[in-house]
């Protein structure tokens, strides 16, 4: 028996013989449709190829296509476990040719793969045509020898497929297997079609024609062909299954969830197992590809699925988490064909381990609720809505888990009065925002999230992405279309909005008929708002977007970012584990980093947290992301940002790798805290880190600012520069730059000595030991006092010092003119102080002066005056001190 690994590489291999490039799967999240949640068909990827604005190499491809349909119009969750063909993931696989073979090519190549390589008898098989589609008709019949009867022709849009109201569609023609008469169903067009009897297995799309608003359609240029043919479904067949959950790998992951439950695979629990099987195989694919749980988009889908997963484990009668210990069967079966799932293996278990052990603490509450509930109802009766929404409100229970938990026990739910609780909630949270004194027209964006949802952002993995724009707002106000100034809405964004402390992202947003430049992005309730003036054209609401951010922009605010969880980590080493965050900016051009800490760092610690940043960036270690409940985030010791709100859920980054015996730090993790901004991949990324230094921002905060990158590679070359002209002024090597400066310093100094030494003498007469004022006797005490000019006041306590050296024993006052002003400075020999003081005479000087006060010693003292004219007045007052001692 083939197995499907097997199954799948004889598709792919017959058509790589046939010409066709094997082209790997596309990821679930689309980027090139922004209409889709997830890729549900093989021709995602390939969309621009049909429509001929993307060439590539090749003509003719062949893919193998993982998608996903849980989520928006394409959503088969209800159903998952309790029909035979239902699944959140499959495999799509098919062939495509862009303007290469057409309708002839197409079906023989269906028909020998079929019927040689897979060995499908002839008669067992029956196809459909668009009623109208004679060419194709008959090219059955030339290449297959169907007879008319075998060929059904289907008036409706089941056989006639389209891209969307317009652009390329055309008829398509469906492959049916006959499984015999003794399955009860009828061939498609009949009114028992919906029977098991005639299975579609492939569908071929002959894209001939292209639709315009108007209805009308004219046959394309390029004429395409796009088939699909799903995995699951030949796979059963091949394998003589009924059931796609009987083939080999869909019963692997069976048996390994009844072995991690210990229950029967096939006994009374066995659609719990098939649940549990498929939703692993969703679930592990979307965190392969960059999704993780959330409260809304994609995220929220992918939590929505792993507690359904969660609670058909519970019902097994799991008490621990089941999902993650099915991953390695999962890699087992599916690895060798998708390496992103071995390449993620780590990720998934601990995303699908943390997730479970999260639900299971609260799904047994809320199944207590909901039983209580339940058996308080009537018979027949709905469960209210209130109570669904209670189940959601408080114990994450999504509407369609209630529904599902009720759907075993024949009971639904009112479905309107949980709509109308959501609408409640909805209303107290916009009442909230408008009570905060936030602005007065910041309601419109509740109103947005109400009626278009909010923006799914997907900038943690791409920069740039398709979107489509589901609101223009203008004055704080929906407009249709714009040509100038707006804020452009779209459902989903690579624009990061401005949020703990890291700014919002700018760029380009493209669409049909304009282009505009984006200025800045913030968030709203959810909504992303695009801060935009159209520079061409003019741009429409509804209309498909193509968004790109400045990538060298945002590079440098991811290093900046980056580099601040480093900082703050080396602050902690440098300063104590009292640094706690108050406030940051990750700018494009700089960091600024505002801490708690009472006093200025010195330069030793500056330079020791500069070395220490580099010594991480140097390291080169993965920045890692994990999603975790903040309470779990702070048990592994993960810092907060300061002015942060956190849900119920974080993202916590990590970096580094903990070296010597520092402190801080969490187990080997160098830095561990909460944030949701966006980061380098690893720290090398950063490349470099300069410390501009530290400064007051208020009472017991200081502010850290720093540069990265090229920001911190031009401020060295600035230095550089300026050293290398300062080095060719000094006419010294730039190496000997400092010690030419202290001698030029000294050499300075001493010629300042110099010239007040000069000074004072000229002002004296001459000098103190020659020439000058002469001693008189006040009281019994010599006093040498004298009013000169061409000094400052600082020139006159070695004036005082040498004239009391003169003296030898008594007082001396000078009275200096300093351009009207006066300075005065007295002084009193060693054996006088204990009866004469020098403040005294100051103070009766500057009084004299027209001054106040004065200070010093009672050996020397100093003062200043309003009005130099007057120092003989000071004299005068400094003589009557000297005679009333």
């Amino acid at each position: 028996m083939a197995s499907l690994n097997d199954i799948r590489s004889t598709f792919l291999g017959y058509f790589e013989r046939n010409g066709h490039k094997v082209v790997d799967s596309s990821p679930l999240v689309p980027r090139n449709d922004p209409t889709l949640m997830f890729a549900n068909s093989g021709m995602v990827q390939f969309k621009n190829c049909f429509t001929g604005v993307e060439k590539r190499d090749y003509v003719r491809a062949t893919t193998a296509q993982k998608c996903v349909r849980a989520g928006g119009k394409h959503n088969d969750l209800d159903n998952v476990g309790y029909t035979a063909r239902h699944h959140t993931f499959f495999e799509m696989m098919g062939n495509f040719s862009f303007g290469d073979y057409f309708k002839e090519q197409a079906i023989t190549h269906a028909w020998t793969l079929l019927t040689q390589d897979y060995g499908i008898p002839k008669d067992k098989l029956l196809v459909t045509v668009y009623h109208t589609d004679d060419e194709a008709a008959n090219i059955w019949k030339k290449v297959a020898g169907l007879s008319d009867d075998r060929i059904i022709r289907i008036p409706t849009n089941d056989n006639f497929w389209q891209m969307g109201p317009t652009g390329p569609c055309g008829p398509c023609s469906e492959i049916f297997y006959d499984h015999g008469d003794h399955i009860w169903g009828g061939p498609p067009g009949s009114p028992e079609e919906d029977g098991d009897r005639f299975i579609e297995i492939w569908n071929i799309v002959f894209m001939q024609n292209e639709q315009f608003e108007d209805g009308s359609m004219r046959a394309l240029d390029m004429q395409s062909i796009d088939t699909g043919m799903g995995l699951e479904r030949i796979g059963a067949l091949l394998q003589g299954k009924h059931d796609n959950y009987d083939t080999d790998l869909m019963r692997a992951l069976i048996e390994a969830s009844a072995h991690a439950t210990s229950a029967d695979p096939d006994g009374p629990g066995k659609v719990h197992h098939r649940v549990i099987a498929d939703h692993l195989r969703s679930t592990s694919f979307l965190i392969a590809d960059g999704v993780m749980p959330s409260n809304d988009g994609r995220g929220y889908v992918l939590r929505r699925i792993l507690r359904r997963a969660a609670r058909h484990a519970h019902m097994l009668g799991a008490k621990d988490p089941v999902m993650f210990k099915l991953v390695p069967a999962l890699v087992r079966e599916m690895g060798a064909a998708y390496p992103e799932l071995g390449q993620a293996q780590a990720l998934i278990e601990e995303t699908l381990k943390l997730e479970e052990t999260r639900f299971k603490v609260t799904l047994e509450r809320g199944l207590k609720l909901l039983d209580d509930e339940v058996s308080g109802l009537a018979a027949g009766a709905a469960l209210p809505g209130a109570a669904a929404f209670k189940l959601y409100d408080t114990y994450g229970f999504p509407l369609d888990l209630t529904q599902d938990a009720l759907r075993e026990k024949q009971m639904t739910v009112d479905t309107d009065g949980f709509d109308a609780a959501m609408a409640e909630q909805k209303a107290k949270a916009r009442a909230a925002w408008s009570g905060s004194g936030e602005a007065a027209d910041s309601t419109i964006w509740f109103d947005l999230a109400d009626r278009v949802g909010v923006t799914e952002f997907l900038g943690y993995d791409t920069e740039e992405a398709e979107g489509q724009v589901v609101a223009l707002v203008s004055g704080g106000a929906e407009i249709e279309q714009c040509s100038d100034s707006c804020q452009i809405i779209t459902n989903q964004t690579p624009f990061y909005a401005e949020s703990g402390g890291q700014v919002g992202d700018s760029g380009i947003i493209r669409t049909p008929t304009g282009t505009a430049q984006i200025t800045d992005t913030k968030k709203v309730a959810g909504v992303f708002i695009h801060f935009a003036t159209v520079t061409d054209g003019v741009i429409s609401k509804g209309q498909p977007a193509k968004l790109e951010l400045d990538h060298a922009r945002r590079g440098a605010i991811r290093a900046n970012h980056s580099a601040t969880h480093l900082l703050h980590e080396a602050l902690r080493h440098a300063l104590g584990d009292h640094v706690a965050q108050k406030g940051s900016l990750n700018a494009s051009d700089r960091l600024r980093f505002d801490f708690s800490h009472s006093k200025a760092m010195s330069a030793a610690e500056v330079a020791q947290v500069e070395a220490e940043v580099n010594a991480y960036i140097r390291q080169n270690t993965a920045v890692d992301t994990r999603i975790m409940t903040p309470d779990e985030a702070r048990g592994l010791g993960a810092q907060a940002l300061f002015g942060e709100k956190y849900g119920d859920e974080v993202r916590v980054v990590s970096m580094g790798e903990q070296t010597g015996s520092g402190k801080g730090g969490t187990g080997n993790v160098y830095s561990l805290e909460l944030c949701g901004g966006t980061h380098v991949k690893r720290t090398g990324d950063i490349g470099a880190f300069v410390a501009l230094g530290d400064s007051a921002s208020s009472a017991g905060v200081r502010r850290f600012e720093a540069l990265t990158g090229q920001a911190a590679l031009d401020h060295l070359n600035a230095q550089n520069a300026r050293l290398v002209d300062v080095a060719a002024t000094l006419k010294a090597a730039p190496a000997d730059v400092l010690d030419r400066v202290k001698a030029l310093t000294d050499e300075r100094k001493a010629l300042a000595n110099e010239v007040a030494q000069l000074r004072r003498e000229v002002a004296m007469g001459g000098g103190a030991s020659g020439g000058g004022a002469e001693a008189i006797e006040v009281n019994g005490i010599k006093l040498i006092a004298q009013s000169i000019t061409g000094v400052t006041g600082k020139d006159l306590p070695p004036l005082v010092d040498e004239l009391k050296a003169k003296i030898g024993s008594g007082a001396v006052l000078v009275v200096a003119d300093t351009g009207g002003k006066a300075a005065v400075a007295a002084g009193v020999t060693a054996d006088l102080t204990q009866r004469l003081s020098a403040v005294e005479m100051v103070r009766a000087a500057a009084g004299a002066l027209g001054g106040k006060g004065g200070g010093g010693r009672p050996d020397m003292a100093q003062a200043g005056g309003a009005d130099a004219s007057k120092a003989e007045e000071a004299i005068a007052a400094v003589k009557t001190v000297i005679e009333g001692v």
